[in-house]
Parts: structure tokens; sequence; C-alpha cells
């Protein structure tokens, strides 16, 4: 599997985090973790098919795939090319009017969202075009033609900071009272926009960044207690549901992206 990053153009820049490329040269299951963005997937060759432990999904060329509080395996065929669009958290709005909690725990067809005739063409000239960088571009005159005026939320985006500063370790109540804000309307409108309630998003915040800092602490239980965590078996039952492997497996493995 190789995988290429590239950086958005200026105007994009505030809603697109980066472009993910991702291609398959054999069969390969690759699972993937909860992250706290939005992710647009456009595949222009081979087949994916989600895995889990009930059933296989073979998904549709294009999907939107929202918020998560559990890992997910992918199966990428041979000779599979797909191209992702990771949005900015909160930037969902920037290319629809769909409420961001929607698509909590779901991977969408994007003809669901934006024109079918649009997709269905964008699809095709990504399987026709002559390389990456003629890509790039088609996808990002597609996006640039979906943008909206819909205003970025100042509330939602300075909570979000608020509990990344905290690496998802603090109370939703304070939150609220540190924005001067009830809670319920907090609730409301964040889960609109960034996909999931603050209380989902801290507990994603905090694992993910109990994962990216791992490897700088002493012990695992060290990771742990850093991460707030005073329990071991709360732990260990959040970090299955999180990664879908116990700590020792999941840190002892080769990850893909």
């Amino acid at each position: 599997m190789t995988i290429r990053k590239f950086q958005p153009s200026a105007p994009l820049a505030p809603f697109i985090s980066e472009y993910l490329l991702i291609e398959s040269d054999a069969d390969i299951l690759n699972q993937t973790i909860p992250g706290t963005s939005l992710v647009l997937s456009f595949r222009f060759g081979g087949r994916i098919v989600q895995e889990s432990d009930s059933k296989s999904e073979v998904l549709p060329g294009s999907v939107i795939s929202g918020l998560r509080k559990n890992a997910r395996g992918f199966r990428y065929e041979k000779g599979t090319s797909n191209l992702l669009a990771v949005c900015r958290e909160g930037a969902i709005h920037a290319f629809t009017r769909l409420p961001a909690h929607e698509l909590f725990g779901l991977s969408v067809d994007t003809q669901d969202i934006f024109p079918s005739t649009e997709i269905h063409a964008l699809l095709e000239r990504l399987a026709e075009a002559p390389g990456h960088p003629q890509r790039l571009f088609l996808l990002e005159t597609f996006l640039l033609r979906q943008l909206t005026q819909i205003p970025q939320d100042g509330l939602v985006l300075e909570a979000a900071s608020l509990i990344k500063r905290q690496n998802g370790n603090l109370r939703i109540k304070s939150l609220a009272e540190a924005l001067h804000i009830s809670q319920d309307p907090l609730e409301k409108r964040f889960r609109a926009r960034m996909g999931a309630t603050p209380k989902q998003y801290a507990a994603l915040v905090r694992l993910n960044t109990l994962v990216g800092r791992y490897h700088d602490t002493e012990s695992l239980t060290q990771a742990a207690y850093e991460a707030g965590y005073f329990d071991q078996s709360h732990f260990i039952r959040d970090f299955r549901q999180f990664t879908g492997q116990t700590p020792k497996a999941y840190f002892s493995a080769a990850r893909g992206w």
C-alpha cells in the first residue's frame, strides 16, 4: 500500500486539511481508528470492502464518513486507488447543509449529499486522468463548486479548541461555563457542526492523544494515567472499542495509515 499526502490549494485550505492518495498493489486489510474529522472518499480503481465482525460490505465509489467511536477494517483489493479529502474539523458545512451528527458512525454514498451526475462524472474523470496532479485538480474543481455560504460557528470552534487543549480531559459542564453558554444549546450546535456531541468528541481526542504520545511515555500504565484513566479495566475496554485490539497488540503491529 502506497500513501501520498497533498496539501489543498489556498481557496480550500480553510476547509480541507489534506488529501490522501492511497494505492494498493495487493489485497490488504487495514484497520483504522476513529479520528476527529469527517472524510470524503473518491475511489477511481478497484474495490474497497468494509469488514466487521458480522458482515462485509463493498463501499460505493464515493462516500462521506462521519465521526465514529469504533475502529473499522477496510480491505483494499489489488489495484485499488482511492483519493481522500480530509475535512478540517467543523468544516463539512462548507460543502453541505446536512447536520454532521446525522453521519455519526456511518459511511454514506455521496450521491445522497451531492448531485449524482456530478459524482459519476468526477469518478470517470479521475479514472481517465493521466496523472495525480490532474486528479487533484479535478477533485478541487468539484469541491469548489460545492462550496456553500454557510459561515463557521466560532463558538463551536472555540469549544473544540478548548477540548483539544485539555487533551479531552474536561467536563462538558465546565466547557459550557467557560464559553458562557448553557449546556444544551452548546451540545446542539456542537454536534451539528462537528459530527459528535462534545462528550463523544472529547473521548476521541483523549484516545487519539494517548495513541499519539504512547511512545514518549515510559509505560502503558503511565500513558493511561496521563490520559485520565485511573481504572485499568475502564481503559482496556475503551481502548479495545477505539482500536479493535488490546493495547499490547495495537502498539506492536505495523500501521497502514
